[in-house]
């Protein structure tokens, strides 16, 4: 019996002493009955701690039985920067997260499982690499997310053994692998850049060799477009245009273009000396080059409208000139256009 027991023995006794004592003092015992009661005092606070002594010991004994039982196995283990393949060759992801998993037992499964903490971490690794393998390393941190996804449930592992999941997932590349992505995605927006500038190029090319420098007739049209029709500056470039579209496609400047280049635009003068008959004739040649014909009526609407654009230009004896040698029909001057067609 312990020091604590016996205290508590003595205490007990001390009180049923006590007890005995107010009874005896309110009722009336016989003689006989006050022995019995001072054995019984002494005697039962001993026997009741004896009894639970007894009960404690087997439980010590249960209690050192699982002291020395084996103890039970871990169900986590923390897994790190782990290689999983990627749609690209030789650029892995890189895997950590912490892996828990629970034991199962198969039905009719006679196997035992040495190491369940491995099966477990390659269940998840499997689930991961379905992932990855099909994924751009570009997109780390997107597939970071949806590989953590889908580890997040317990699954059960091919063979049934175990379930298994992971979290703190936490998925990167290697820091060469990451600098190499960075200059190749630089160099695409590049490379887009420059096929743009490119296709812009070829696109103006085409624009001025098959439409614009196409023969001296449409470089005329077009450069009366960019000028706003200034009809005067036109007149002075057809030297030019000529030039250019005959070196656009390589070829000799036309017989009946080649007295513009005998002299500077703006130089030539007509017999009187005054320039008016210069302007007259580049507005017939003008006209052939359109491919106006002579009885063509359109011919003298346009030297109407060639003649007021002089005239507001502060030119009016070589808008005068301009009338004169096209003369204008009488319905013309009265507001009246004529047909472009002829009718």
């Amino acid at each position: 019996m312990t020091s604590g027991s016996k205290t508590a023995t003595v205490f007990l006794t001390v009180i049923g002493g006590l007890l005995l004592a107010l009874v005896a003092v309110s009722r009336a015992w016989p003689g006989w009955v006050w022995p019995v009661l001072g054995v019984l005092v002494l005697a039962v606070p001993p026997a009741l701690f004896a009894i639970a002594a007894r009960r404690r010991g087997a439980v010590r004994a249960a209690f050192e039985e699982q002291q020395t039982a084996s103890p039970v196995e871990r169900t986590e283990r923390r897994i790190n920067e782990v290689a999983l393949p990627s749609a690209w060759p030789d650029y892995d992801f890189l895997l950590s997260g912490t892996v828990h998993w629970w034991p199962l037992a198969p039905p009719g499964s006679s196997d035992v499982i040495g190491n369940p903490g491995g099966l477990a971490v390659e269940t998840v690794l499997e689930r991961a690499r379905a992932i990855t393998e099909r994924r751009e390393p570009g997109r780390v941190s997107f597939v970071r997310h949806e590989v953590s996804g889908a580890l997040s449930t317990m699954r059960p592992d091919r063979s049934g053994h175990v379930r298994a999941m992971a979290e703190d997932i936490r998925l990167t590349l290697r820091p060469h692998d990451q600098e190499r992505l960075e200059r190749l995605a630089e160099l695409r927006k590049r490379k887009a850049v420059w096929e743009h500038e490119r296709t812009h190029e070829q696109s103006r090319r085409a624009y001025l060799g098959d439409d614009v420098l196409k023969d001296t007739g449409s470089a005329v049209v077009w450069w009366l477009a960019r000028n706003d029709g200034r009809i005067d500056k036109t007149v002075q470039d057809l030297g030019l245009l000529a030039q250019l579209t005959s070196a656009a496609n390589d070829t000799e400047v036309p017989e009946r273009l080649r007295a513009l280049l005998a002299q500077p635009p703006g130089e030539d003068r007509g017999e009187d000396g005054a320039g008016e008959v210069s302007v007259t004739e580049h507005v017939a040649r003008l006209f052939d080059l359109l491919g106006i014909p002579d009885q063509d009526p359109r011919r003298a609407m346009l030297a109407k409208q060639f003649a007021e654009h002089l005239r507001g230009q502060d030119f009016p004896e070589s808008a005068d000139r301009l009338e004169h040698r096209f003369d204008p029909p009488a319905e013309y001057r009265a507001g009246e256009a004529p047909d472009p067609a002829g009718g």
